[in-house]
């Protein structure tokens, strides 16, 4: 007759972290895509059961949400310092088209932007929470473009949105750096013929 226990504790695992969870959730979703993500990879990932994870994240969207809130906390493009008063706008947006090229191409493993790869999401809340902080960085743009050019704010803002949505597209598809760099710099000649300084 054997002595051992051998039934698991019940429950959320001691050493389970919610940040550290969100930090290795957002890796397999910048990797795969939110879609391509089941609730069985996070939590063979995580180390833990589903109820322990239904308990933490309430679903794989309510998770993605928290992903989301880190990645722009962390690692998403920080606008602010981009989008500077003391520089030509034009100038201002090319950088930052730039800048987009180099993070998309940095990782090939998770390439992209995680929340513009989000808003092509086949799950309803999960598209909604990607297309909320989507809205946001455009609303930062708008509003950076219409403060010395509030009529070219509406147009440009779409053109500098599709153009990093291209790129982030493109870099999921294989092209690197240089390419991505190419094109935002072709898009940043754009920029100064529309808002000459």
């Amino acid at each position: 007759m054997s002595t051992t226990n051998n039934s698991r504790p019940r429950g959320r695992p001691r050493q389970f972290d919610s940040d550290t969870a969100v930090a290795t959730a957002q890796k397999l979703f910048h990797a795969r895509g939110y879609d391509a993500v089941s609730v069985a990879d996070v939590t063979e990932a995580l180390g833990i059961n589903p109820p322990s994870f239904y308990a933490a994240f309430g679903n794989k969207a309510g998770l993605y949400t928290r992903v989301l809130d880190r990645y722009s906390g962390a690692d998403a493009i920080p606008l602010a310092e981009f989008l500077r008063s003391d520089r030509p706008v034009a100038e201002c947006l090319a950088v930052l088209l730039e800048e987009a090229a180099r993070r998309y191409a940095a990782d090939p493993a998770a390439a992209g932007c995680l929340v513009v790869e989000g808003t092509r999401s086949n799950d309803r809340e999960a598209r909604r929470s990607a297309c909320t902080y989507r809205a946001a960085g455009e609303d930062m743009i708008r509003a950076y473009i219409a403060a010395r050019h509030p009529e070219e704010a509406e147009h440009l803002t779409d053109f500098v949105s599709t153009v990093m949505t291209g790129l982030s597209a493109q870099a999921r598809n294989g092209h690197g750096f240089d390419r991505l760099l190419s094109t935002a710099r072709l898009a940043g000649l754009a920029l100064a013929q529309a808002l000459p300084a």
